[in-house]
């Protein structure tokens, strides 16, 4: 019959006659699957699956300690006096003896049980990682508990016992974390230790565990095998102990199991609410036109982010076995011309708050330790306990919008952390949890393809103002994809990112016009509101003021708003601070002028 043990088991049987010592690591406080007389499996702690592999193997005792209950034999087979003189051969402290559980005591019993010759007997340490303040620099009782453990597992050898005799260590079974957390020198090349490490539940350990438990419920066993792989391919990377708490969070919160996804959805994201599925879709079907009022000569880019967050809201294409972000998408194009703008716009329009998006400048993260600063220090360095800036703001709030803006000018092994979240949508932080982006709309901003570096290295234009709009997409992503696979060498990266590219025109003079009268229009809004006047342009001077604003739109938006701000926020500041006008007036701006290399307002009360 074929063995069906998990990895890990089998090793740890086959090695139970060749080390004295065994160093247990990962998934360690999972359910292990075991199977049964009836061909069936049953899930049990890890404690009982280590006793019941030894015990087969030929055992007659399993004895436990951990830091906080001391020594027992939970599964001890015989009386209570037997027991009890068993402890006493071991020098085990009974219930009723006020003994300090401390690291002397355990050494003492450690030296007992590892040449205990009565009967073969075990022991296994649970919790060992909590035993060290520090493995690197171990205080003189800690140093001696392992050094003894150290030379115990190279001096004791293996006797033969049962019959017919097999080989027996008195076998000890430290269970960690990980194998860093006890001492390097005790682990690497000892040979009578063997480390093993226990992974995750694989999708086959999944479906045992939760097969027999969906099966009593569902007669019809076309649709229960159906649920049944939905919940194995949606809890891809939880433990065992997640999935019998999601079943329990389904069967308390009244949830479907044929809507398993959703009891998922919450356990990960610890939500009842899903935002996305609340979402006014009419408001999104009438989007184009409120993202054209804030973003403006864009309209190829907006309808291709609408249909990224129609495709989101449905979640069509969205694959079970992932929990990939809703949706990414990487805007390039020249500066000024609303790439952050429209990915605020859109955030208004799907969570009703632009300023409810999580935002990233880029260029803040251009060395390459500024990982931590996304995802948090590692354990004992500087600010572990705070966590990271990105794993933070998506843990409070996971459904959003992230952007990262400025994304070339991240340090190119941060862009790593990036395939983690495209790819697998979780990342985990420097403390070790996982933050989940399944919620989230990823957006890219970037300026790639503006500019391009010659064979001599030399930084000149690769679009100009006066290319056509096709021009530009064609070269901008040509040198995208240029940067990505060459210069970077991450074309997975790009790939992970795959048509959702969105090429930005350049700022035209016909849309030129209208980001001037609108931002023109708010500043005169803004400027009579605050001192209760009303403020007249003449035609002749809004005309003069036009032309200067955009006389140069290769900065786009941006270079319309510094060309204003230089042209009338500061002259008719300057204007207004002399003139004084009072409370209810009406004054107008009759003459613009320039004089000593500066713009003049000529305004008048009417």
């Amino acid at each position: 019959m074929k063995d069906t043990k998990e990895r890990w088991l089998r090793d740890f049987r086959r090695f139970i006659p060749l080390k004295s010592q065994f160093v247990l690591s990962g998934n360690t406080k999972d359910l292990q699957l075991i199977q049964n007389e009836s061909e069936g499996f049953g899930w049990h702690k890890l404690e009982n699956v280590i006793d019941v592999e030894l015990k087969n193997y030929g055992y007659s005792h399993v004895v436990y300690y951990n830091p906080l209950h001391g020594f027992s034999i939970p599964f001890f087979d015989g009386t209570p006096e037997d027991k009890e003189k068993l402890y006493k051969k071991l020098g085990i402290p009974l219930k009723n003896e006020t003994v300090y559980n401390n690291l002397q005591t355990f050494d003492a019993v450690l030296n007992t049980i590892v040449h205990y010759h009565e009967v073969p007997i075990a022991l296994v340490v649970d919790f060992a990682s909590q035993f060290l303040m520090n493995p690197e620099s171990l205080l003189k009782v800690e140093h001696d508990t392992f050094g003894q453990a150290y030379v115990l597992s190279q001096k004791t050898e293996t006797r033969p016992f049962g019959a017919p005799p097999k080989p027996f260590y008195n076998s000890v079974v430290w269970i960690v974390d990980k194998e860093g957390d006890l001492p390097d020198w005790m682990i690497i090349n000892n040979p009578k230790i063997r480390h093993i490490p226990i992974g995750k539940p694989d999708h086959f350990a999944r479906r045992r565990l939760v097969t027999p438990l969906l099966e009593a419920i569902f007669s019809d066993k076309a649709k229960a095998s159906q649920i049944i792989q939905d919940f194995v391919d949606e809890t891809e990377g939880l433990l065992l102990l997640d999935l019998v708490s999601i079943l329990e969070l389904a069967r308390s919160e009244s949830i479907p199991l044929g809507e398993i996804a959703d009891a998922v959805r919450r356990y990960k994201l610890g939500v009842t609410e899903d935002p996305w599925m609340n979402i006014d879709r009419q408001k999104i079907e009438e989007g184009e036109q409120y993202i054209r009022t804030r973003v403006k000569g864009q309209d190829h880019s907006v309808l291709h982010m609408l249909d990224i967050v129609k495709r989101a809201i449905t979640g069509v294409g969205s694959s079970k076995r992932n929990n990939r972000p809703r949706g990414v998408v990487f805007l390039a194009g020249p500066t000024g011309v609303g790439k952050t703008e429209l990915a605020k716009t859109i955030t208004s329009l799907l969570f009703g708050d632009d300023s409810s998006y999580i935002r990233f400048d880029m260029s803040e993260f251009s060395a390459e330790h500024a990982s931590q600063r996304l995802i948090g220090a590692p354990p004992g360095y500087v600010g572990y306990d705070v966590g990271g800036e990105l794993t933070n703001a998506v843990r409070e709030k996971p459904f959003s919008v992230v952007l990262f803006d400025e994304i070339e000018k991240a340090h190119p092994r941060i862009l790593d952390k990036f395939l983690q979240i495209l790819d697998d949508g979780v990342l985990t932080s420097g403390r070790g949890d996982k933050v989940y982006f399944s919620e989230t709309l990823i957006v890219f901003t970037s300026n790639l393809g503006i500019y391009k570096q010659t064979s001599t290295g030399e930084r000149i234009p690769n679009v100009n103002y006066e290319d056509t709009y096709e021009v530009v997409e064609k070269k901008v992503k040509e040198e995208i994809d240029h940067y990505f696979k060459f210069d970077l060498n991450r074309p997975e990266l790009l790939n992970r990112i795959g048509e959702n590219i969105i090429v930005f025109d350049y700022i035209r003079k016909d849309v030129g016009e209208l980001i001037f009268n609108m931002m023109i229009d708010n500043h005169i809004k803004a400027i009579q509101e605050q001192l209760e006047i009303t403020l007249n342009l003449s035609l002749d001077v809004r005309n003069q003021l036009k032309k200067l604003s955009i006389s140069d739109l290769t900065n786009g938006g941006r270079g319309i708003r510094n060309m204003i701000e230089y042209h009338f926020i500061t002259p008719i500041s300057r204007e207004l601070f002399s003139l004084n006008p009072s409370k209810g007036d009406v004054v107008e701006a009759t003459k613009i002028f320039n004089e000593n290399r500066s713009t003049h307002i000529k305004i008048q009360s009417i």
